[in-house]
């Protein structure tokens, strides 16, 4: 425990040295030399610069001059995090943190929209759609507006509540719908009309959640539509592909997490239970897939490369969520040993974004890997706190 306490506090240490300011696997768009030769322009670059910089082992961003910024999503969860630890030891330096950042998150809303919304700090280009930066999503909004409720929580600070019962306006008004039995599926942004499960649960577990605050059933209604359309994907043997779209029907670790914890989170706001069996069959299969008895993290559900800070990050937060990290305590403890020990660094005690076969990609992005390790650990120490109650 000394380890895993000792591990947390370094990392803590970096973060707010840094002041949780960095990089980020998707981040390349930001080149002010990419954008000098006009490169920016064509979408086929685009997509070849954003690949070349997340794939590389080699950081090209100071050559390439990509400024270290804030991420909106990762300050989300260093500010849950940082609830966590309030919440374990009522630490006043926490509760300074959390001001601190919640502060941050208000001044880096997305404007134009029907509520409070949140997307990345840099244009992103994938295979499906091209997104400019601070276009808000559905999953930066949630993750971030659930922040706001955790400090909501514990400072009373009713401008947090505010904020975050807002967002549900975005997720109703601006997002698309996609139409699927007896449900639907919220888009990813207001741009597009992807169907990906795991986005659009978390939009149903925020929706709940706020629900629980002020009993306004359309967020209800809306809730539990989108996760009988997402619960309808689940494969018999307990998966979800993480979307509808061809190219989208893989199943990997830290995805299927959100699907467990947003349902679960969804059932427990509501009072809802009608996809009790539908989490007890997707968590037996997340750990009798996407984790090895030494406690190694695999990425995919049918290989374990490349090795992912995300996964093993996640578990300690879907434990939690589910109510079942007693009972796989002793995994937890396996998982977290393995990523200390094979992906902290041990000079300057940031986390590696991934592994593969004879390559270390040591990159110390601050969203990918600093903001989710702090996020995932707090609650492995939330658990141990609760259940020691």
């Amino acid at each position: 425990m000394h380890t895993i306490i000792q591990s947390f506090n370094k990392l803590k240490n970096y973060c707010e040295k840094e002041d949780f300011r960095g990089w980020d696997p998707y981040d390349g768009l930001n080149s002010r030399v990419f954008r000098f030769f006009q490169m920016h322009r064509f979408r086929i670059l685009r997509l070849a610069w954003i690949q070349l910089f997340k794939r590389s082992h080699i950081n090209f961003r100071k050559i390439t001059l990509v400024d270290k910024g804030y991420n909106p999503k990762g300050l989300g969860l260093f500010l849950t995090a940082y609830c966590n630890i309030y919440k374990t030891n009522k630490d006043p330096e926490a509760l300074k943190m959390i001001h601190l950042l919640a502060k941050k998150i208000l001044g880096v809303k997305s404007t134009g929209y029907s509520g409070s919304c949140w997307g990345y700090n840099f244009d992103w280009q994938s295979r499906l759609e091209y997104m400019p930066k601070y276009t808000p999503t559905i999953v930066a909004t949630s993750f971030v507006a659930c922040s706001l409720l955790d400090a909501y929580d514990c400072t009373g600070e009713k401008q947090y509540y505010e904020a975050a019962e807002s967002s549900c306006k975005f997720i109703l008004n601006d997002l698309n719908r996609t139409n699927r039995n007896n449900g639907f599926i919220f888009s990813y942004s207001p741009l597009d009309n992807m169907r990906v499960y795991n986005a659009s649960l978390l939009g149903s577990k925020l929706l709940a959640r706020v629900y629980s605050y002020n009993k306004d059933l359309t967020l209800y209604e809306a809730a539990k539509s989108s996760v009988i359309a997402c619960v309808s994907t689940q494969r018999d043997n307990g998966s979800w592909l993480f979307g509808e779209d061809p190219i989208q029907n893989w199943v990997d670790s830290f995805h299927t997490g959100y699907k467990l914890e947003s349902i679960s989170e969804y059932m427990k706001y509501t009072n809802d239970r009608s996809f009790e069996e539908n989490v007890k069959l997707g968590f037996d299969y997340y750990m009798k897939n996407f984790f090895l008895s030494d406690g190694t993290p695999k990425y995919y559900d049918n290989k374990t490369y490349p090795i992912d800070i995300h996964c093993p990050a996640q578990l300690f937060t879907t434990l939690f969520r589910l109510g079942v990290f007693k009972d796989n305590k002793q995994i937890a403890d396996k998982v977290m040993g393995w990523m200390i020990n094979n992906m902290q660094d041990k000079k300057s005690s940031y986390f590696y974004y991934q592994i593969n076969p004879g390559r270390v990609s040591r990159i110390p992005y601050m969203r990918w890997g600093q903001a989710w390790v702090m996020y995932g650990m707090s609650f492995y120490f939330l658990s141990l706190s609760e259940n020691n109650k």
